[in-house]
């Protein structure tokens, strides 16, 4: 069975990296040139929640040859056109593509693959690029063992190829088969528009996020439009997201709110040292980012239901201007937010 990453950057690395020692077929495909020279020549180089170096297969995705039974989708969603065309003539009528990408993507990757081929999942831990062949592992090992990913069909069915997907993943850590896929996603989607939401907007890590009061909370106001939304929307998301239950976040009240800080502070903790990978693309000079993926998912998705998300749509505006204007946000659009916050309704 073949196995393909398409877009072995920060976590692609990691995943081919883990694949790859268990013994699998799987080439790490990636159209930075740098990075898939050194994956080649020194092999996959993992530091620091984990250590170690891994001889892996990689390519350019033009220099592709062949089909693939099984594609883990990791690229970054503005890239998906050019992507996933070039990707078709890799795929067999019953190849599966698992999209492991941030937002709700599984809809814009099956207009490209096919329904009839798509599956989604959720990377639950983290990575950051450190250079040519090299990323850091930025979540404990320990808890990745007991819950790696979670993956499913759109349909909600528990099917052959879920269990061939799952396992490929295994090698990384316990990946769960879920019937409630778009839970899932909206518990994803929870943790990205509020920490790497902000993140990206502040420039800032998510340690950073929890060690201020002020940006704390802000934090907790964005999370609170997510969870709303998602409700609002008809989402069940799952009950357990390392170890709480995401819902119970949800509040009405200020003084409710400060009862649910626990909630935001465990579940964002144990990765104080990320900072967004929106956020580290712009450092590199990559201003093409999943905002809208992320943060604009939920505005979009409020806006379908009637109800405001204010904070998540300041956080699409900064990101987006700092796109157009090539700079790199700071903790000064800090005071952007200061009228929303004085405006806060539950």
């Amino acid at each position: 069975m073949r196995t393909m990453i398409l877009g072995a950057g920060s976590l692609g690395t990691i995943l081919g990296a883990y694949v790859a020692k268990s013994g699998q077929d799987v080439l790490l495909v990636d159209a930075y040139k740098e990075h898939v020279d050194a994956l080649n020549k020194n092999g996959a180089t993992v530091v620091g929640g984990v250590e170690m170096n891994v001889p892996v297969k990689a390519c350019t995705p033009d220099e592709v040859e062949g089909k693939f039974d099984i594609v883990l989708y990791l690229t970054k969603a503005p890239a998906n056109e050019k992507a996933l065309t070039q990707l078709l003539p890799h795929l067999k009528e019953d190849s599966v593509v698992c999209t492991l990408q941030n937002g709700l993507p599984e809809e814009a990757v099956a207009s490209y693959v096919g329904r009839e081929r798509t599956i989604g999942g959720t990377v639950l831990w983290g990575g950051v690029l450190q250079g040519p062949g090299v990323s850091k592992y930025t979540s404990n090992p320990e808890k990745v063992k007991e819950a790696a990913f979670e993956i499913g069909e759109l349909d909600g069915k528990i099917t052959e190829r879920t269990k061939k997907v799952k396992e490929v993943l295994d090698a990384v850590g316990n990946t769960t088969i879920i019937t409630n896929l778009m839970g899932a996603r909206w518990a994803k989607l929870f943790i990205n528009a509020t920490y790497s939401g902000l993140s990206a907007a502040l420039g800032i890590s998510y340690g950073d996020i929890l060690d201020s009061e002020e940006i704390f909370r802000l934090s907790m106001y964005v999370g609170n439009e997510v969870l709303k939304t998602a409700q609002r929307n008809g989402i069940t998301i799952v009950d357990d997201v390392q170890g709480f239950d995401v819902k119970k976040g949800e509040y009405d009240t200020e003084t409710e709110r400060l009862t649910k800080a626990y909630i935001y502070k465990g579940i964002f903790g144990i990765h104080r040292g990320v900072t967004a990978s929106m956020l580290n693309d712009m450092r590199r000079g990559i201003f093409q980012t999943e905002i809208d993926q992320i943060n604009g998912s939920v505005v979009r998705a409020a806006e379908k239901v009637g109800f405001p998300a204010p904070f998540n749509a300041k956080i699409v505006e900064l990101v987006k201007r700092a796109q157009e204007k090539k700079e790199v946000p700071t903790v000064a659009n800090l005071k952007e937010f200061d009228q929303l916050v004085k405006d806060v309704k539950y």
